[in-house]
């Protein structure tokens, strides 16, 4: 809570209102109880009508002047809390940009969403209540039992037994409640989970027919939160009858031994009235400041979570000292690169080394887990390679900026996808300021062109959230368009035309020849079709490099290339 208190920088003037107002107030509710004891004891008693009527009038005037000051007060606290959740959602938002795929794998997306919303809101609400009350509550404790002693020490005893018994009840309900927060929130994080797999994965469940096994898994989780906020809720439930009994048991007492004093002449009426106010105020000021230690825990238990993505570096950052980049355009070289993802026990790909340069085709090509796609991740620098170097125009991709080297590439990932918006507006995405003529022409070398005619609206139509209102073809397509509209150095398919038939592929990639004729090309295929009219073919085989030639040269010298070969096509084909 504390280390995110300087995210509250921009809202100095405005918290020095808020505490300002605050104790305005306070002073404001601690001076009424004193002015009602004058006008009983002086107005009252004696008769003094013109004396009630004049501090009548300033009695209104003071509560009128509290009751602005505790608008005030509540406008300034929340505008400066909503604020502060503001530059937290985007701090947590632009620091999770920045973050590798290893980050984002740690976390869990989930986990990330549940800490960019629900954890900043419980800080959030809770910064409204401690600016309200981290004065108020022991200002007027402190000044409630001052006034209550000035009007008599020896009723002041009551107090003096109550408000231990009070305390130690606090501790004991706060102490047994407060663990279970944490608890509630892993148990959101694991609601959030599993919605998100199963809006996510909607088809897959429904085609499995696994609808009625995701509705009790998440009831069971649902029902686990229940479970806990429950049994939070019964717990702090007896907060305020505990403090309301001991209040209604200390009033009874002050009541009883302070009308023995009134009919001694040792306490006046209105002194006892004001008392019962004091020591009321002074409850009601315990109960806050029970509440503060009720809400805080359970607010720096989300404060601790969204520090814990605050405080990650990402495992990627920009070289201090970055070299610019040859003339040479999409030049790229692998030099001995090794790389394992985190808490693997082997490496991902070993020792592999080629180059690729501008004008040519280089094709990747293996079986299943063989490495293709985490090889051509690593040239946009998705990941941190363990040994060896890529070199990017002749520059390590460590010492460029990210930004300007992944302004060289147009990637097509191996899953499609699209973002909610219009069919332009996704293609627009790998270029903010296309032209409708730039979009157009994109849509027509990735074959888009005669599906979005066909759409009610054009390229004007909508795509619903993750794509699901269009095919994965259809997604490849437009994807592919998003990638050709920058006009990239480099461009990467990885896997990237898998769902289109044997003619779409065919005329896509006719298409694509004169459009990419200037840049280096990247294809991770399956299909050995796909493949064969590439300048080279790197066939990778648990990791390593089995074969680098053109498709007549593997033939030759590939094993591994031959047996894959001779998986797809017919002997015909393959004379």
């Amino acid at each position: 809570m504390i280390k995110l208190a300087r995210f509250l920088q921009p809202y100095k003037l405005s918290l020095a209102a808020v505490l300002l107002l605050v104790f305005l107030q306070a002073l404001s509710d601690l001076y009424l109880p004193t002015l009602m004891a004058d006008i009983v004891d002086i107005g009252v008693v004696k008769g003094d009508t013109p004396y009630i009527l004049t501090m009548g009038a300033f009695m209104l005037v003071v509560a009128i002047g509290g009751a602005i000051c505790a608008i005030g007060a509540s406008y300034m606290s929340s505008r400066v809390a909503t604020g502060f959740g503001k530059i937290i959602r985007a701090k947590l938002f632009s620091h999770v940009e920045r973050f590798s795929l290893h980050e984002f794998d740690k976390f869990g997306s989930a986990s990330l969403i549940t800490r960019t919303t629900n954890d900043t809101t419980q800080v959030q609400q809770v910064y409204i209540i401690i600016l309200r009350m981290m004065i108020s509550a022991p200002l007027m404790a402190v000044g409630g039992i001052i006034m209550a002693v000035s009007k008599d020490a020896q009723l002041s005893l009551v107090l003096v037994g109550a408000l231990p018994i009070l305390a130690i009840a606090i501790w004991i309900i706060t102490g047994n409640g407060i663990p279970l927060f944490q608890v509630m929130q892993k148990k959101l994080d694991k609601i959030n989970l599993i919605l998100d797999e199963n809006l996510t994965g909607m088809r897959v469940i429904r085609s499995l027919n696994r609808i009625n096994h995701e509705q009790q898994r998440f009831q069971d989780a649902n029902q686990d939160l229940t479970d806990v906020s429950i049994k939070v809720n019964r717990i702090m439930a007896a907060m305020w009858p505990t403090m309301m009994l001991i209040m209604n048991i200390s009033s009874i007492a002050i009541v009883w031994f302070g009308g023995l004093r009134v009919g001694v002449n040792d306490l006046q009426i209105g002194d006892l009235m004001a008392f019962l106010q004091y020591s009321t105020q002074i409850m009601f000021a315990m109960l806050m400041v029970s509440m503060m230690f009720i809400m805080i825990p359970r607010a720096s238990a989300s404060a601790t979570r969204i520090n814990e993505v605050l405080d990650v570096l990402p495992a990627m950052s920009d070289a201090e000292e970055v070299k610019q980049a040859d003339k040479r355009r999409g030049y790229v070289e692998f030099r001995d690169v090794t790389f394992s993802y985190p808490g693997a026990e082997r490496p991902a790909i070993k020792h592999i080394s080629f180059n690729a340069r501008p004008g040519e085709v280089t094709a990747i090509i293996g079986g299943t887990g063989a490495g293709k796609s985490t090889l051509v991740n690593l040239i946009p620098r998705f990941y941190d390679i363990d040994s060896g170097g890529i070199l990017v125009d002749g520059v390590d991709v460590r010492e460029m900026t990210q930004e300007s080297l992944r302004a060289k590439i147009g990637l097509v990932p191996q899953k499609a996808v699209l973002f909610s918006g219009t069919v332009a507006d996704n293609i627009r995405y790998g270029k903010d300021d296309a032209s409708d003529e730039d979009v157009i022409h994109a849509a027509d070398v990735a074959q888009a062109s005669e599906f979005v005619s066909g759409m009610a609206d054009g390229f004007d139509s909508q795509i619903a959230q993750g794509g699901t209102n269009v095919s994965g073809g259809q997604k490849q397509r437009l994807s592919i368009a998003r990638a050709l509209i920058r006009r990239p150095e480099i461009y990467i398919f990885d896997d990237s035309f898998s769902a289109l038939d044997f003619k779409t592929d065919a005329k896509l990639r006719a298409a694509l020849k004169g459009e990419i004729a200037n840049s280096t090309v990247f294809i991770v295929a399956q299909r050995v079709s796909t493949v064969m009219d590439a300048n080279q073919i790197i066939v990778l085989d648990e990791g390593k490099i089995a074969g680098i030639g053109t498709h007549r040269e593997l033939m030759q010298s590939s094993n591994v290339y031959r047996e894959i070969v001779s998986s797809q096509l017919s002997m015909e084909e393959i004379a």
